[in-house]
């Protein structure tokens, strides 16, 4: 297996790079589905509210982007039971 080959690929997501083997390699549909569109924010909170949000997410076991998910679905499951 030392001499196994790749090349880097174009994948067919913009701006994606993939690895391309001699064998194998992706599939169309293969590997976790996506649950949304991605959007990159930049969001300023205080050190302390940071550190607060790393412990809850460590405690968790869960990722920033899962935690902010989290309270975006809970703020607008709990607005659209309302009648927003």
């Amino acid at each position: 297996m030392e001499d196994e080959q790749f090349k880097i690929g174009l994948s067919k997501k913009d701006g994606q790079l993939g690895f391309v083997f001699d064998r194998g390699g992706p599939r169309e549909g293969a590997g976790r589905k996506g649950i949304g569109i991605t959007k990159k924010i930049s969001l300023t909170l205080t050190k302390d509210i940071w550190e607060e949000i790393d412990r809850e997410c460590e405690e968790r076991a869960i990722s920033r982007s899962s935690f902010f998910r989290n309270i975006m679905e809970s703020y607008y499951a709990a607005a659209n039971k309302k009648g927003r």
